[in-house]
């Protein structure tokens, strides 16, 4: 059942807030909300519900005023407890240091957003609402979910809210957010499209030559791999060799705070059908990598892809598999590709730029708190890499949010109270 908490009548807040544990508990008006962002759509949380990390506990948000939903937001608990291994690329003094930390200070991590995305996934609202009530009534459900865990022997560590732009954090400074700490990492690595691109041709045209030349060398490097599509049934008949390949990418990354569950990719495919794109590279009839991509509206969000590590280099499959979404993005017309974080450099390369994205973190423990500043650094490295100008002209494809004091809210869910806007 969902937990429900309605602020008092002398509550200066007129909003109130319910915490659902499935989705199948969401009202009826969730999904209209969340029609501009499929990852707070109730049927990808059925996927979560369905194959989401074993060391994840997802809870779903409704916000409302009176009996009207005015906003939706998803949270996720890890114990990284759980986990045997938070990756193994690099073992160094700084690597174990990290780890002891997180084992004995911070393995119990609440999120409002999306872990296993980039960008912000973490709520919408309802375009004339009070988006400073709303966030307040945001911070009240992390307090009602850290009693929940506390009351099944699992006291919180750290809540962290995740991925937001320059215009999108500054909406968080009211005293509620006061002593958590604000914090940026790694970009978030997104494409857009050009109106003269028709073609995969007219993108390679636009290329430097150095970077023609590195996309005629990966294309050669492919010949005799084989791409297609994967209907479920196929998904599901290498379903075994599909793991292998992400489980190798996942655990020789830096740090990882989940690992997918198995059956993960044939639930996204079977509940969201021609909407979840599945690409398998074969070579000699055997699967040497895949990668996955989202419809979601005018964007395509890449996800999880997975390699065979010793035809990486060789046949550049990584490279490869980048040129690859671009060019389903052009022949299909979206707007953006949202790559995401990691691998800046060479996405960067092939013409992706970076968006800074910000995120706020608070640790229960209040001396731990106070030094903040200095121990983040410490749990999330800078990452130097250097960007790349791979176009023979200037490529303006950063997404410009509105500032925190416009009209515009960067949060609305593209639904105003009229209905759904087409």
């Amino acid at each position: 059942m969902a937990i429900f908490e309605r602020p008092s009548k002398n509550s200066l807040n007129p909003y109130s807030f319910k915490l659902y544990a499935s989705a199948s508990e969401l009202p009826e008006p969730w999904d209209q909300l969340a029609a501009t962002n499929v990852f707070l759509s109730s049927n990808y949380f059925r996927v979560l519900q369905e194959s989401a990390p074993t060391n994840m506990t997802c809870h779903f948000i409704g916000l409302f005023d009176g009996e009207e939903l005015i906003g939706i937001a998803l949270s996720q608990f890890l114990d990284l407890n759980q986990l045997e291994s938070f990756g193994e690329r690099d073992q160094c003094m700084k690597t174990y240091v990290r780890n002891f930390v997180f084992r004995n200070f911070a393995s119990h991590v609440l999120f409002i957003g999306n872990n296993m995305l980039t960008g912000q996934n973490a709520f919408l609202l309802l375009r004339d609402c009070d988006i400073t009530q709303a966030l307040r009534t945001i911070h009240k459900a992390t307090e009602a979910l850290e009693d929940l865990f506390r009351s099944k022997g699992k006291p919180l560590h750290i809540i962290t809210y995740k991925d937001f732009e320059s215009g999108e954090i500054a909406l968080f400074d009211t005293p509620e957010f006061k002593p958590f700490y604000r914090f940026s990492t790694q970009p978030n690595m997104t494409f857009h499209m050009r109106k003269d691109w028709n073609s995969v041709a007219d993108y390679v045209a636009s290329l430097h030559k150095k970077y023609r030349d590195q996309y005629k060398r990966a294309n050669k490097k492919a010949q005799g791999i084989q791409k297609r599509p994967l209907a479920l049934e196929d998904i599901l008949s290498n379903e075994q060799r599909i793991y292998e390949l992400y489980f190798h990418v996942a655990k020789n990354a830096p740090f990882n705070t989940f690992f997918l569950e198995k059956n993960h990719f044939s639930a996204f495919k079977r509940l969201f059908g021609n909407q979840f794109l599945f690409y398998g590279y074969f070579l000699d009839g055997k699967m040497i990598g895949f990668n996955t991509m989202i419809k979601n509206g005018n964007s395509l969000d890449t996800y999880f892809l997975g390699y065979d590590e010793t035809l990486q280099r060789e046949k550049m499959l990584y490279l490869n598999m980048l040129y690859d979404m671009i060019a389903y993005g052009i022949e299909n017309h979206y707007e953006v590709i949202i790559f995401s974080r990691t691998a800046l450099e060479i996405k960067s390369s092939v013409g992706a730029l970076p968006v800074k994205t910000y995120g706020l973190i608070r640790h229960r423990n209040g001396l731990i708190n106070r030094f903040m500043s200095r121990i983040f650094p410490l749990m999330e490295p800078e990452v130097i890499w250097q960007e790349r100008s791979p176009f023979q002209t200037a490529h303006a494809n950063v997404a410009v949010m509105p500032s925190p004091d416009s009209n515009e809210n960067p949060f609305v869910a593209g639904f105003d109270a009229k209905g759904c806007n087409e």
